[in-house]
């Protein structure tokens, strides 16, 4: 069913017209790339590579989306359920450190959990390596240049060696789905370079034919035996000769070289090397120039949807020269640009721009219908043990990929992540019985390509269970903004069964009558208990009851549009009445995280889960909850705006809600704060790399959608049921600005331009003609809708 309705996506949503882009967008640097988080990301949505662009000695990292050690396993305790009423009684009497303790004991998951296989990590597939002789040891070289365009997800480095100009250029195709390397000399017979490929483990290098093959299989955990790889290298030549020594391809005294990369694995079990072989076959028969335009055309086709301008920086916003000047700063390197704009608090607006529309590339470049959306490096990792598993951390991270993908205009992209979902149900109804003997389906805070919904293996972190229901969020709002009915009847089972599980594991709370979830946990955090001990198991935190709210709210409305399931309707409508508030307010003004006023051991703490009601859900608003707004406005100011990366793009999206676009802003700068920094970070100090990858850190993609987000959340919001154009632009972005092809919820595009802070003029598409609600420079008022542009 997935598979038929995204057929039909381009005529029932709004996403077919491309504007194309009104200036280049260009990262580019006068150096080559000294460490990894300096490369430049390239990727086709399964494959991906990351060139370093030395001048001798060429290193391009490759990936493949499904490359995963690892396998299925049920790592349920099947007897944990029987500890649930102990746990309760304890949580019920406020011994929330004994039933901790309990829970580490008698309901974590089985085995090694995330620690090691079968669980997994996500890997990279190797090295392509370029070593270059220009016959001197000591040569010297000028005028450098390397660069990506974000406009054609095409990258290049041109150099001067002995006057011969050398010049690469690189992409991951959309169109033959194969990654192709160009090397060119201006004058003939220059080019000598020895290719190599390789990987620090489980993997073999031969020669077959003028060809290299690399192939291996990683570890399942189990019998050694997990996934299969295999990339094979082709190179193609404009005079010079090629040789194979040494499992290497040596060639000589060429003019062009073309180097082809087919790679792929046998997730999902598919015939993976014959579609190598046929992909490299289709590839190597069609001339250069018509590949690359091929790929640019599609590429396009998704990147085109959306422009932005944010204008040249307001008068007293900053204080760099080239504010003044009204024009973009691209005779500048990406990385002094970053410094300068970090340097002068926001003198470049072309910056964040450009940041905007990066996170976009990376969205179209890490994920395609029918593989796996983006893990928490989205498609680049440069090691065999990436950070964190390179996984899908449910309590934020996964969720936080995805954010930008509606509005942004991308709405196919959504659909990985759903089919991700759907596969994890079956597992989740195992994990509901095994540990709540509960209806339904649940997933914890992690999860593989293989479905692991089990808690995680330390009661700390572990057993905090709104991954199910936060994921229900993002599949809900791919239907908010497509109103795609084909989809939503697809999805249905998948929200409806976390419904019944959270319906089925609610208790009363004797004190005040309310449903709960117990035990749970809000996210990551811990907190002081009365005898001075502390802990982070509780009954019903406060975003879980948030999701639940959420949730049963967004399944009542399904089974109503599908006209199904009317008595759940009613039970849950009834379940609803006796779930606590969207929040409530503590006597120091913030909204509480927990059903107790407890004091949090960290303040700072990076998580903020308890402001999910505010952003993404929008059970708060300042309309129509300011006292509960004003409670979350007071939490951010006491957490403080400093973190990890993903932290500060998730205060970022919170200060946008609550109308404050300076605030927002910001968090902007705070965010593209440039370091080199790569060890774990839990704490301050987020930032961005030079090649503008969101910082942890380490490397985290994350950071870099959700502030893709979060300025599209500054300039157009969609969630409390009109249309607001420039809810918090920022006093920096107010003299001038345009943007066209964003989306808004109920399957609207809109485009707006703006001087001194006001709209000027602006127009909302629907595929019907049909009355909308908009908020215009402070009045909302009723439009229709038009049809085409």
């Amino acid at each position: 069913m997935m598979k038929k309705y995204s057929l039909f996506l381009a005529s029932l949503v709004l996403t077919h017209h491309s504007f194309g882009q009104s200036r280049p967008l260009t990262l580019w640097y006068d150096k080559p790339a000294s460490n990894w988080e300096e490369t430049l990301p390239l990727g086709n949505g399964r494959l991906g590579m990351m060139p370093n662009s030395d001048v001798s000695k060429e290193k391009i990292v490759l990936n493949d989306i499904t490359l995963w050690s690892g396998a299925p396993q049920d790592a349920n305790n099947y007897e944990a359920y029987k500890k649930l009423p102990a746990i309760r009684l304890l949580l019920l009497e406020g011994k929330n450190d004994e039933a901790q303790a309990l829970i580490d004991q008698s309901f974590i998951c089985t085995g090694k959990g995330s620690g090691d296989v079968p669980f997994g990590c996500y890997q990279t597939l190797g090295d392509l390596e370029l070593q270059f002789d220009y016959g001197d040891d000591r040569f010297s070289f000028d005028h450098y240049k390397r660069e990506l365009s974000l406009n054609n997800a095409v990258a290049g480095c041109t150099y001067q060696v002995k006057g011969v100009t050398y010049k690469r250029e690189y992409f991951t195709s959309f169109g033959d789905d194969i990654d192709i390397i160009r090397l060119t000399a201006d004058q003939p017979g220059k080019l000598n370079v020895r290719v190599s490929v390789s990987r620090p483990e489980r993997s073999i290098t031969t020669t077959k034919g003028n060809e290299l093959e690399m192939s291996g299989r990683l570890d399942n955990g189990i019998d050694g035996k997990g996934m299969s790889y295999l990339a094979r290298v082709h190179a193609q030549l404009k005079g010079g000769e090629l040789k194979t020594v040494d499992n290497a391809l040596v060639i000589r005294n060429a003019t062009e070289v073309i180097l082809y990369v087919a790679a792929g694995t046998d997730w999902k079990k598919g015939a993976y090397k014959e579609k190598i072989q046929q992909v490299l076959a289709t590839a190597v028969k069609k001339t250069y120039e018509s590949q690359k335009q091929q790929h640019i055309t599609n590429y396009r086709k998704l990147f085109d949807r959306v422009t932005l301008d944010l204008g040249v920086a307001s008068a007293g916003t900053s204080t760099g020269d080239q504010a003044g000047a009204g024009r973009p700063p691209d005779d500048i390197p990406t990385d002094v640009r970053i410094n300068n704009f970090h340097q002068s608090q926001g003198a470049d607006n072309y910056l964040p721009g450009l940041f905007f529309q990066f996170g976009r590339y990376l969205t179209i470049s890490s994920t395609r219908v029918g593989l796996l959306p983006p893990n928490l490096q989205g498609l680049w990792a440069n090691q065999i043990h990436t950070p964190w598993n390179g996984d899908y951390h449910l309590d934020i991270n996964v969720q936080m990929n995805h954010w930008p993908v509606e509005v942004t205009n991308l709405p196919e992209l959504d659909l990985p992540l759903a089919e991700l979902v759907k596969g994890m149900v079956s597992h989740g109804e195992r994990t509901a019985k095994a540990y709540y003997n509960a209806e339904g389906w649940v997933a914890h805070v992690i999860t593989n390509p293989w479905g692991f919904t089990e808690p995680g293996e330390s009661a700390s972190w572990g057993v905090t269970k709104v991954g199910s229901g936060w994921l229900c969020n993002n599949l809900w709002e791919h239907y908010a903004f497509t109103n795609d009915t084909a989809y939503l009847r697809a999805v249905y089972p998948v929200l409806k069964g976390a419904a019944l599980f959270y319906n089925s594991m609610l208790i009363e709370e004797p004190k005040t009558g309310w449903l709960m979830t117990a035990p749970s946990s809000s996210p990551e955090n811990t907190f002081y208990l009365p005898n001075g001990k502390t802990a982070s198991i509780c009954m019903g935190p406060t975003i879980d009851n948030q999701i639940i709210r959420e949730l049963f709210g967004n399944v009542i409305t399904a089974s109503q549009l599908l006209g199904t399931d009317g008595s759940l309707r009613q039970r849950l409508s009834k379940r609803l009445e006796k779930l606590p508030p969207p929040g409530q307010v503590a006597k120091d003004g913030r909204l509480m995280e927990w059903m107790e006023d407890y004091k949090e051991t960290d303040v700072h703490h990076r998580h903020v889960s308890h402001l999910y009601g505010l952003f993404p859900a929008s059970l708060i608003t300042p309309e129509s909850t300011p006292d509960l707004a004003a409670a979350c406005r007071a939490t951010l100011e006491a957490r403080g705006d400093d973190g990890p990366s993903w932290s500060i793009a998730y205060k970022l999206l919170w200060w946008a809600r609550l109308h404050d676009g300076n605030r927002a802003y910001k968090l902007i700068l705070q965010l593209m704060n440039p370091t080199l920094a790569t060890n774990i970070n839990y704490g301050a100090g987020g930032g961005i790399y030079p090649n503008l990858l969101s910082a942890g850190p380490p490397f985290q993609i994350d950071g870099n959608f959700g502030t893709t987000a979060g300025i599209a959340e500054m300039l157009l919001q969609s969630h409390a049921g009109f249309i607001d154009l420039l809810p918090a632009l920022p006093d920096a972005w107010k003299a001038s600005g345009e943007v066209k092809g964003l989306k808004a919820r109920g399957n609207f595009m809109v485009d707006m331009k703006w001087k001194d802070g006001k709209i000027i003029n602006y127009r909302i598409y629907s595929v019907q003609p049909r009355k909308v609600k908009v908020k215009v420079n402070g009045e909302i008022k009723e439009i229709m809708a038009t049809h085409s542009y």
